[in-house]
């Protein structure tokens, strides 16, 4: 048996980056920086998003940097060959597959630049 789960609530470090492509399908990407409690203070871990389908148009409408949001999905690595180098180089990535916006309405609203209905959730 085995596991791969992860839950974080967080603010968004920068506004999504939104890809569609010829087939349809959207992808959206953006970092979330989640607290770490300390002693002394709070440091901000960053974590790198990965959305697809419906889940990315809504954080595309919907998500602002600083936003604040809750995720849950399952971590993957993204591999590729350094260019310079040619080293096998490694990212952990978070697949979303559930997006919850945590603001207030008028945090929300704030951060839009267009009125989207309730409904379209």
């Amino acid at each position: 048996m085995s596991i791969n789960s992860v839950t974080l609530v967080g603010r968004a470090g920068r506004d999504p980056d939104v890809k569609y492509f010829e087939s349809g399908s959207v992808v959206c990407k953006f970092s979330l920086a989640v607290d770490r409690r300390t002693r002394n203070s709070d440091q901000p871990d960053w974590f790198n998003l990965e959305m697809w389908g419906r889940t990315a148009e809504i954080a595309a409408n919907y998500v602002r940097k600083g936003s604040l949001i809750g995720v849950s999905g399952n971590l993957k690595l993204d591999q590729w060959n350094d260019r310079s180098t040619g080293a096998l180089r490694t990212s952990p990535v978070i697949r979303v597959e559930r997006l919850e916006l945590l603001g207030s309405k008028r945090d929300n609203e704030a951060g839009m630049s267009a009125n989207y209905a309730d409904d379209e959730f």
